[in-house]
């Protein structure tokens, strides 16, 4: 409390008592035990109301100390299995150091494919992300002062490399290599690049990178197997300096179906680490394409966008023209994408109104709306010709196709002109536009089903953005792929549609990502959210039988493989207390990137440890880390002021003082019939 305040206090006790003296004794000219009780008060009520007005504050002043944060971030993979017992003395080195504990609050976190909290290692991971896990604790612990102490192998199998980390880290990071730091001579299979289909009677490529580590000259021979018999062979030369070599062969598709590839190295004399000189990959031989005719008259992104995003399975080939082209080479396309079409288009729109072709459209500021609103009776648009950006809200309730696992929350708006839209006949709306904050019931894509034909229209160009927003978000752009392919499959096709779609892949490569989902809708095709739906699977090597029960997630149902053995299985989806159900196969690779590492990559940690300002360890120095640590000035505990400005006086005391001692006045005065 400031001398001010003081002042101010003494003044209102004055004026109080000076009102009072005035008032009882000066005016009144009364004196006795009454009336000096009604005076006191009476000060008692003037007092109170002053301190009121003053409202008389003091500053409080609360002093902490924070601690720099020493993280403890721990590598959960299987690759460092065989070093539990090291990570676990080292922890509990930094945990039990009574010096650490006083200089820093210690957190731990382990990571495999991201950040988790650490309440248990189980060294049973199958991807590491190092860079993902630094960039999730910048954020965690963004305006802080901390230190990280990354116990790890150094090897990562996902992600951005670690080595650039230092552009974006803001905390130093102490590395602790852990496992074998001794270079070991071998050979691998590092990546196998091929076709996910391949078609009947047709070639396919095979790409083999195959790498060295050793000082010595070698000759070893790389083999391609298909089904077990040898179809390839090379032998490829390896020295000190030229350590790494590429492979191309062209491999004949002769029957369909699914083909198991394995590529393999002879192993070296003395190699230790023998897991990473076989690779399998599978392809699928089939018979049938679909053709997909993408008909622009502009140059632009979104055509590339859309080829390259269709193109993605081999079962679909896209050939972009022009919208004045020759009608014979029409007769093949089972779907026309029609991109921002115009008053050129007018051949080929007679052509699909007589054949009754399928049509997704594309629209966007160049499209000509008078022509296309007379050219087809699916949608028309009063368009005002004045260009908006426009985002995507995502129908959940869409059902005419699975749009699992697909967001826009974070995609950039398309470019659209404003306009009112209607829709004809029979359709769905798979988006919604968002404009400015403010989410509209006008649709932004819309997929329509008549009698005789599918059609699909996109009010907005530059689709090619959200291509590259889910390359962005999830360094693939699968989510986006999947699904204009689910909708380019879809609009290729006139079946009627399926109370049960399934989602799943032929392939996967190891069991860690493998999950099977479903979508169910009742006899009036609305999503239903209450089936019972089990997932029945037969391996077809040990043949044993498994059940699984199929789990809402949002707008479908999803069975998590993930504990599945490598193997080929049979599967059958049935949908209980329904005459309902679906089969088909899939294959789980035997592949653990994990153990395609035998050696710690502790020259890529000391470059981490460098260029973010920290030091690289082994087990044997956790003794120095402690040392380095608390010798750094730049983690000393820093004192915190905190002022607090509160009230001197509770102001609910002061008008219950007041109404006190006025009701009192007044009884007092009553009594004595001064009233």
């Amino acid at each position: 409390m400031n001398t001010q305040t003081i002042l101010y206090i003494i003044l209102a006790a004055i004026v109080s008592l000076a009102l009072v003296l005035f008032q009882y004794f000066y005016k009144s000219k009364r004196t006795g035990k009454l009336n000096i009780a009604l005076a006191f008060l009476r000060f008692i009520t003037f007092f109170c109301g002053f301190l009121l007005l003053i409202n008389p504050k003091f500053t409080k002043n609360e002093y902490t100390t924070e601690k720099a944060n020493l993280i403890i971030l721990t590598d959960n993979s299987s690759s460092v299995a065989s070093s539990q017992q090291v990570i676990e003395k080292t922890i509990d080195d930094i945990e039990k150091s009574g010096e650490l504990n006083k200089r820093f609050s210690i957190q731990e976190y382990s990571f495999g494919a991201s950040l988790k909290e650490n309440d248990s290692l189980s060294f049973l991971e199958k991807n590491t992300n190092i860079s993902k896990a630094l960039s999730a604790l910048k954020e965690v612990y963004s305006a802080t002062n901390s230190a990280i102490v990354l116990i790890t192998d150094g090897n990562q199998t996902l992600g951005r490399d670690y080595d650039f980390q230092n552009e974006q880290q803001q905390f130093p990071v102490y590395p602790i290599a852990v496992g074998d730091t001794t270079r070991y001579e071998d050979v691998a299979i590092s990546q196998i690049n091929t076709n996910r289909y391949a078609f009947l009677k047709n070639k396919y490529p095979v790409e083999i990178y195959v790498s060295y580590t050793g000082t010595e000259d070698i000759n070893v021979p790389v083999k391609v197997s298909l089904n077990g018999k040898t179809v390839f062979r090379q032998n490829v030369s390896f020295s000190k300096t030229n350590n790494s070599a590429v492979i191309n062969t062209l491999l004949e598709a002769n029957s369909v179906g699914t083909k198991n590839l394995q590529v393999s190295i002879d192993e070296l004399k003395n190699e230790r680490n023998k897991a990473n000189n076989k690779r399998t990959v599978v392809v699928e031989v089939i018979d049938e394409k679909t053709n997909i005719a993408l008909v622009s008259s502009l140059l632009h992104p979104d055509v590339g966008a859309l080829k390259k995003s269709i193109e993605s399975n081999g079962q679909r080939s896209v050939t972009i023209m022009k919208p004045n082209g020759n009608s014979k080479d029409w007769e093949e396309v089972d779907l026309f994408i029609l991109y921002q079409p115009n008053g050129s288009f007018k051949k080929l729109y007679d052509y699909i109104e007589k054949k009754q072709a399928n049509t997704f459209t594309v629209t966007g500021p160049k499209t000509d709306w008078r022509f296309l609103n007379s050219s087809q009776k699916e949608f028309t648009k009063n368009s005002y010709n004045q260009e908006e950006e426009v985002f995507g809200v995502l129908n959940t309730g869409f059902s005419l196709f699975s749009s699992a696992d697909f967001s826009v929350d974070d995609f950039p708006p398309l470019q659209s002109t404003l306009g009112d839209i209607i829709l004809n006949g029979k359709n769905d709306i798979l988006l919604t536009q968002r404009i400015k904050g403010v989410n509209l019931k006008q649709p932004f894509l819309a997929v329509f089903e008549g009698n005789e034909k599918r059609d699909a229209v996109l009010f907005g160009e530059n689709i090619w953005k959200w291509r590259m927003q889910t390359y962005r978000n999830a360094q693939s752009f699968k989510n986006f792929d999947d699904l204009i392919g689910k909708l380019v499959l879809y609009l290729a096709t006139n079946k009627s549609r399926q109370r049960l779609t399934l989602d799943y892949e032929n392939i996967y490569a190891g069991s860690n990502e493998t999950r099977i989902s479903a979508t169910y809708f009742d006899k009036a095709f609305a999503f239903d959210a209450n089936a019972e739906i089990v997932l029945r699977l037969k391996n077809l090597e040990s043949k044993v039988n498994t059940e699984v029960p199929m789990l809402l997630k949002g707008n479908y149902y999803e069975a998590d493989l993930s504990n599945l053995q490598p193997g080929k299985y049979d599967f059958t989806v049935i949908v209980k207390k329904e005459n309902l159900s679906k089969s088909g196969s899939f294959t789980i690779l035997d592949f653990d990137v994990e153990k395609q590492f035998l050696a710690t990559d502790d020259k890529k940690l000391q470059r981490l440890a460098q260029n973010t300002g920290g030091s690289l360890y082994y087990p044997t120095q956790n003794s120095d880390l402690t040392q380095d640590l608390l010798s750094d000035d730049r983690y000393l505990p820093t004192q915190k002021n905190k002022q607090n400005v509160v009230s001197l006086i509770d102001f609910r005391l002061l008008l219950g003082l007041m109404v006190f001692a006025l009701a009192l006045e007044w009884f007092l005065r009553k009594y004595n019939g001064l009233i």
